[in-house]
């Protein structure tokens, strides 16, 4: 019996054909995919998922303000949305949210548990998921653009796991880039084109095309630290597109083929994702119009610009090169964002890629020119002078992108660019030998020939030895790139937090005030979202360092005087993490004649006042 057409609905199926969909879904490459990335994103990145509650991967640094930054777009959609960009931080200040990269397409996460405990654990889970997504959009890259699943399996773990993303392990902002591969492989399947085939009209799906430009505005909402190179990329290919299409249209004397629905699913999506980036920024702008030295300067990316030794460094939480790359990161003046090492079996099979591959000869070429450029961006004031041109040079004349402080993160593409080269190769290593890598057949390359071989049945053909040699032999790349990307990521035990501070009223002040320490508190409100003076961004506001200044002997009676005139009613302080600081010693501190209480709890002090 014949299998049902695509036009056919479940309800049109026979029996037996409705249970043999049913056996064949869950052996469905897509279905396969998808559970594979996940298996492997718990497995690659273990142990993140042993203590979920309690632990964290990388540091006790940015994760706990991202831990807290998907918690509080939850809480605040689900409350009251009109607060979202005014958030229970940094207090007596507004549009405080968008300090940093917001995080805000992860709010979905965020509405789900409340509390502290659920805040670590859906970072947690979301620190997973954001690997097994980059793996699956490398994936269905690679597949659009002519690779077999061999080739996209290597681009996939090559790009989702490259050595360099260890660095940014307490990153998630940086991580979360799957979104990326994914959109540019539903807009090359939306537009029906491929490295391998070029352009078929035929192949167009304009739902695909929809697809695509949706998750890319919601990659957007991710963050413009990785954000915003999408949108001036994907402003590029729109320009190149459209020259193609007119030049084609002049010099045939007739239009191309390219049909209305698809041009309105390009010109919606495309709204949506304008619309997204104009909405997010205007937010931003906002933010540099109330705090003037947020704007950065270019000092910043003087400073974090890596020289080129880095882009075959690889971090220290790397399990393969780490050690290995110590001498190589002390010449590094700043290892976190200059050990960028994208796999040195990905350098050697996207090498290998530029001569032997399935795609064309000038899109290897282009995808060359690709890596080359990326890197020149990458290298930031390295490059040259203030006048080069470069990513300096975009700094001043693109809009936002002198706020793109690290250069390096340029590694996103190039390490992109690389698999998408690896997979090629790859590619024309899997399939048979017979078959031309410039010329290759339209029969899928994962599937068996249906001619039948001259060779008698008792003497193994050539392609036969092929068949059985050459999936030992592909494994050896998938083994590599894998293994490049094991972890030795430490993972450290969260502070709780302490009773006091759901025994204090807000607006709070929590001490000692200023640091990493202020991340820890932020994630600490989690418990209710209380209102505090305490935060931690890409900036500090002018009323915070007064605060910090004004509070440095509390408690005594300025420093009563200043909190009660910007409204703060309590005072949390942690003797404990107070060494060093100002507040050392607090604890012995008289409060008689202040007009204020103190309270212990279990050695963390509120003060009422």
């Amino acid at each position: 019996m014949e299998s049902a057409s695509p036009e056919q609905t479940s309800d049109d199926q026979v029996p037996g054909e409705r249970g043999r969909w049913r056996w064949r879904w869950p052996r469905h490459e897509w279905t396969l995919a998808i559970l594979g990335s996940l298996l492997l994103a718990v497995v690659l990145t273990w142990p993140t998922l042993r203590h979920p509650a309690s632990t964290i991967p990388g540091d006790l640094g940015d994760p706990t303000l991202q831990a807290w930054q998907v918690a509080w777009s939850g809480h605040a959609l689900l409350t009251d949305p009109g607060s979202l960009w005014h958030s229970n931080t940094f207090y007596p200040e507004r549009y405080t949210y968008a300090y940093s990269d917001t995080l805000l397409g992860y709010a979905p996460f965020g509405m789900l548990g409340s509390g502290f405990e659920a805040a670590v654990i859906r970072y947690n889970v979301l620190y997973v998921l954001l690997h097994a997504l980059a793996f699956l959009g490398a994936y269905a890259l690679a597949r659009q653009l002519g690779a077999n699943r061999w080739g996209g399996a290597v681009a996939g773990i090559a790009w989702a796991y490259a050595p360099w993303r260890l660095a940014h392990s307490g990153h998630l902002n940086i991580l979360s880039s799957g979104g990326i591969a994914l959109a540019l492989a539903m807009l090359a399947r939306g537009h029906g084109w491929s490295l391998r085939h070029g352009y078929r009209p035929e192949r167009r799906r304009p739902g695909w095309a929809l697809a695509g430009w949706l998750v890319a505005a919601w990659q957007i909402t991710l963050g413009f630290g990785i954000g915003l190179p999408l949108v001036y990329f994907l402003l590029a290919a729109v320009l190149v597109a459209a020259g193609c299409f007119g030049w084609s249209w002049w010099r045939k004397r007739e239009r191309p083929p390219f049909g209305r629905r698809l041009l309105l699913a390009d010109l919606a999506g495309g709204a949506v994702f304008g619309a997204v980036t104009l909405l997010l920024g205007l937010v931003y702008l906002r933010v540099v119009d109330l705090n003037p030295q947020a704007e950065r300067t270019l000092d910043w990316t003087k400073m974090f610009s890596p020289p080129l030794i880095g882009f075959v460094t690889a971090p220290a939480d790397s399990w393969m090169w780490g050690e290995a790359h110590a001498a190589a990161r002390e010449q590094l003046t700043w290892p976190p964002e200059m050990a960028l090492l994208p796999g040195m079996t990905l350098i050697g099979l996207a090498a290998a890629g530029l001569f032997v591959s399935v795609y064309r000869p000038w899109h290897r070429v282009a995808l060359g020119l690709g890596v080359l450029g990326a890197v020149l961006l990458g290298l930031g004031a390295t490059l040259g002078g203030d006048g080069d041109p470069g990513y300096l040079t975009l700094s001043m004349h693109l809009p936002g992108w002198d706020a793109l402080r690290t250069p390096g993160r340029m590694m996103h593409w190039i390490s992109l660019l690389l698999a998408v080269l690896a997979a090629g190769l790859v590619t024309a290593l899997a399939e048979p030998s017979s078959r031309s890598a410039d010329q290759p057949s339209d029969q899928p390359s994962d599937q068996p020939s249906d001619q039948p071989s001259d060779q008698p049945s008792d003497q193994p053909s050539p392609r036969r030895w092929t068949r059985i040699v050459m999936p030992v032999v592909l494994l050896v790349p998938l083994t590599l790139v894998t293994l490049e990307g094991v972890n030795r990521t430490p993972h450290p035990t969260v502070p709780p937090p302490p009773a006091a501070m759901r025994a204090a009223q807000e607006p709070m002040l929590v001490l000692p005030a200023g640091g990493v320490g202020d991340l820890n508190y932020m994630l600490w409100t989690t418990d209710g979202f209380p209102r505090v003076t305490n935060g931690l961004g890409g900036f500090e506001p002018v009323t915070q360092a007064q605060t910090r200044v004004a509070v440095a002997s509390f408690p005594d009676q300025g420093s009563v005087t200043y909190l009660r005139g910007i409204g703060v009613r309590s005072v949390v302080a942690v003797p404990s993490r107070a060494a060093g600081t100002p507040w050392e010693g607090i604890e012995a501190r008289p409060v008689d004649g202040l007009g204020i209480t103190r309270e212990d709890f279990d050695g963390v002090l509120v003060y009422r006042l």
